[in-house]
């Protein structure tokens, strides 16, 4: 599929990207992916502070790729748009397939960076 970039606002799509950008946060989409999740069911999955999981969730709700809903004194969080948000983590693990140990070992931004 190609994608046109002609006119396209990247900094958007940047935008988007970035919610991804962070293992927490690929962490938390991948067990939203399950169905919807409370604050406190996330943090005791995921062995993160309660504090941590809320801010990985707000960037993903600002992100558009997490909603919430109320219930009771709690919020149940879910993926906004599952299918097309599962559709893009499987196309990411194809291409990490393809790229091999080159995303890892990038100076700029691979797992021994900084």
């Amino acid at each position: 599929m190609a994608m046109s970039v002609v006119g396209a606002d990247l900094s958007v799509a940047a935008c988007l990207f970035h919610g991804f950008s962070d293992a927490s946060r690929l962490a938390i989409v991948r067990h939203l992916a399950l169905g919807e999740h409370r604050v406190v069911e996330l943090t005791e999955h995921l062995g993160l502070a309660q504090s941590t999981v809320s801010k990985h969730l707000a960037c993903l709700r600002d992100c558009g790729l997490v909603e919430s809903r109320p219930q009771g004194r709690a919020s149940m969080f879910s993926l906004s748009h599952p299918e097309a948000t599962m559709d893009l983590l499987a196309a990411a693990e194809r291409l990490l397939g393809l790229t091999g140990d080159a995303v890892a070992l990038c100076p700029n931004y691979g797992l021994n960076h900084g």
